[in-house]
């Protein structure tokens, strides 16, 4: 069984009389440690696709199962239930509360869960520990420089242990060497077995990720596994197509 399948969903907003379908009878799986990219320009579907993914929304057609869940037809509050315990988000902002620690920014989500406060900051002391910053536990994200705000978000993504990582951009608010450190890191973590799914228009991100979903006015319009160098782990040129919709 696929970690998350979506059968034919499609979303629609409504602005006064207009109607716009922002996602068009979408089908999409992905398994388990699977490293995907969802890609496309503005307006192609992908930062919608992002939302119904992440429990953020509902569709207004279709199924997505998660986890042998079907999740779209719970409840808000069923939601919000399923975004903690099976997806860590990492956002291009960071999202971090700007007067906590960074260990006080990662043991945020076990608040939510009801974890025991000693159990909260062994967890988020390993998280940080895990991305390289157990030496930062006790700065302010305004102490911390826009690579390790990134990796005190990746802490807080994976503090919960999810299925899913779903990236929302996540190197847009930093420079290139910064963003070839945390790419880096997203490369270690899918080794580890880690599911990755990254919404991104950036090629050189889409790169690292051994399959690309090309989205095209609400639709998926190309699908492939992107076979990648050994060595260093670039990406190149040799492509083996999957099945898209028509």
């Amino acid at each position: 069984m696929a970690l998350l399948e979506i059968l034919d969903i499609a979303k629609e907003y409504h602005m006064g009389t207009q109607v716009l379908r922002a996602l068009d009878g979408v089908t999409l799986a992905i398994e388990r440690n699977e490293y995907v990219a969802i890609t496309g320009s503005s307006g192609s579907g992908k930062s919608t696709m992002l939302t119904i993914l992440g429990c953020l929304d509902k569709p207004s057609e279709g199924d997505y199962i998660l986890n042998g869940k079907d999740v779209s037809l719970m409840n808000p509050d069923e939601l919000a239930e399923i975004r903690n315990r099976e997806i860590g988000f990492i956002f291009q902002s960071f999202n971090l509360l700007p007067r906590a620690t960074a260990l006080a920014n990662v043991m945020q989500p076990l608040i939510y869960n009801g974890t025991p406060l000693k159990q909260r900051k062994a967890r988020a002391s390993e998280a940080l520990r895990h991305v390289g910053l157990g030496e930062r536990m006790d700065h302010l994200p305004n102490q911390l420089s826009g690579g390790q705000r990134q990796r005190v978000a990746i802490a807080r993504a994976l503090v919960t242990k999810p299925s899913i990582l779903l990236a929302d951009e996540p190197t847009g608010n930093l420079d290139s060497r910064t963003t070839i450190e945390i790419m880096k890191l997203f490369d270690e973590l899918h080794a580890e077995n880690q599911t990755i799914i990254i919404v991104t228009h950036e090629p050189e991100i889409a790169a690292h990720c051994r399959r690309i979903v090309r989205m095209e006015d609400g639709r998926i319009a190309e699908d492939r596994m992107n076979a990648r160098v050994a060595a260093g782990g670039a990406a190149h040129a040799a492509q083996e197509p999957r099945q898209v919709q028509p």
